[in-house]
């Protein structure tokens, strides 16, 4: 296990391409001699967008890695890990996927049984095992405050007699839950624009894990204010994963540690190339 400590701050800017939904390309040819660099499929949790990608892309880009990444529909985890798999599938060549927060349990589904993965990296992530929940995850170990700060508002489900409930995090709360070490004026910005997510979907039971059969890299949060810490390094011993931590980072440390994630997700590309 290695552990990294804050790097400077970076305040995001600018938006991905296509509305913050989607980027795609390259900054730079892959040496001659290594060929051609794997596709990094970054796909993000709930209470967010593929906007919280933004540094880490950018640094991935001028790496020379080609980049996705896909809005992940946040509905339910059968239908969501499908969307996800039907990206990857029109992708060429291997393909590292990464996901942050709920974000785990997606690619942990849609990466089963695709010859094109070549390794899976959690980003302060659900990584289940088969038949538990994001839900189940959460409460294994004290320290979550998301509960708490939680808002519901029903949406009508076409053909169901009874609406699906999706999950906020209330604006007043959301900095001092899910992003506490970004500037307020920024978590501002991202509370008013965050996507929900259903709360039946997070209760969704998981497939047979990816993790078993494709290598894995987990960064921890240690100030992690959603999914506690422990429950992460738990997650990250069961996979077998190759753990970094990255100290004093709150649930997004793919935005405040954009370095520490690009890091280790080189680690993974250097590991299985």
């Amino acid at each position: 296990m290695v552990s990294e400590r804050h790097p400077r701050r970076r305040v995001l800017g600018g938006m991905l391409a296509a509305g913050g939904a989607l980027t795609l390309g390259t900054a730079a040819p892959a040496s001659a001699h290594s060929g051609p660099r794997p596709t990094v499929v970054l796909v993000h949790g709930v209470f967010a967008d593929a906007s919280g990608w933004s540094a880490v892309t950018e640094r991935l880009l001028r790496a020379g890695f080609p980049v996705i990444a896909p809005a992940n529909p946040l509905r339910d985890l059968a239908g969501d890990s499908a969307y996800v798999r039907s990206v990857i599938d029109t992708l060429p060549g291997p393909l590292i996927l990464v996901g942050h927060s709920y974000g785990g349990e997606v690619i942990t589904n849609a990466g089963r049984d695709h010859a094109n993965v070549k390794a899976l990296v959690y980003v302060a992530a659900f990584a289940p095992d088969e038949g538990e929940s994001a839900l189940d995850l959460a409460k294994k170990y004290p320290g979550s405050r998301l509960e708490p700060a939680l808002i519901g508002r029903p949406y009508p489900v076409p053909g169901a007699e009874q609406p699906g409930l999706d999950g906020y995090i209330d604006p007043a709360k959301f900095h001092d839950v899910f992003a506490q070490d970004l500037p307020r004026s920024q978590t501002r910005v991202m509370a008013t624009a965050q996507r929900p997510g259903s709360i039946g979907g997070l209760a969704g039971p998981s497939g047979v894990p990816a993790w078993r059969t494709v290598p894995s890299w987990y960064v921890v949060a240690t100030e992690d204010r959603v999914i506690p810490p422990a429950a992460q390094r738990f997650m990250a011993e069961r996979a077998k994963s190759k753990v970094v931590e990255a100290e004093g980072a709150s649930h997004v440390v793919m935005m405040s540690r954009p370095d520490t994630v690009v890091r280790h997700i080189e680690a993974a590309y250097r590991a299985t190339r």
